[in-house]
């Protein structure tokens, strides 16, 4: 059995997961500490690969990265490079559409942030910085980690954008979604259903290993908290 489609869709869905983590949270940070007009405006931007077939966001990715156009032209004339039809445009195809999910989770949880810590760290001199990286953030880790999980997780699974983007070949870009989708259409049922159950099982790992470490955060600040705010 192949095994090149768990690897490449394992990596895929790791490296664009590190891509919106990080693209996610700068976003959701300055995002929602704009006017509410302005927040609106683009939050229909940054949302919009959320509702759109995955199919239309592969058309877009294509119009912006096919060799024909500016930008795919340039980079294959300098650099001899295609951006498309190979894994790391599959990368490029998860990012964009597990963006939305880690943004919109990350700014959520911003929001919930209690200011009044801020203010008080700012009293003692502390940096925006440490304030953001050694409070918020700690503060709002399991959105942040909600966050980082339905990206992996939708990574992992992507097929419509990836499959226009990068297509499928065999041992080069074939995921373990396009292999199913394969294997189904030469009436190999048994053989798709194997690659279904593997990424159930991997999704199902990933799911349980959120739980406990929310369950283990909760029993974490509870034994922290006084004993009469408990309960």
């Amino acid at each position: 059995m192949d095994l090149f489609p768990l690897w490449n869709s394992l990596r895929i869905a790791v490296i664009s997961s590190v891509i919106v983590f990080f693209l996610g949270i700068f976003f959701a940070y300055y995002v929602a500490k704009l006017p509410r007009l302005l927040k609106g405006a683009l939050d229909v931007i940054l949302t919009l690969p959320l509702v759109l077939p995955p199919t239309v966001v592969g058309y877009f990715l294509l119009m912006l990265l096919a060799p024909a156009t500016p930008l795919g032209s340039w980079v294959y004339e300098h650099w001899s490079l295609r951006l498309v039809m190979n894994w790391q445009s599959s990368v490029a195809a998860s990012a964009v559409v597990a963006f939305p999910l880690m943004y919109r989770t990350a700014r959520g949880a911003f929001e919930g942030f209690d200011e009044t810590l801020r203010y008080s760290a700012q009293t003692l001199g502390l940096s925006n910085t440490y304030i953001f990286w050694r409070i918020m953030m700690p503060y709002c880790k399991q959105g942040i980690i909600a966050g980082l999980v339905l990206s992996f997780a939708r990574g992992l699974g992507e097929y419509g954008a990836t499959s226009m983007v990068s297509g499928y070949t065999p041992g080069k870009t074939a995921t373990i979604s396009t292999t199913v989708y394969q294997l189904w259409t030469l009436n190999d049922n048994h053989g798709a259903f194997i690659w279904v159950m593997i990424n159930l099982a991997i999704s199902a790992v990933v799911l349980l290993a959120v739980n406990l470490f929310e369950r283990k955060d909760k029993e974490t600040r509870s034994k922290a908290a006084p004993a009469g705010t408990r309960g």
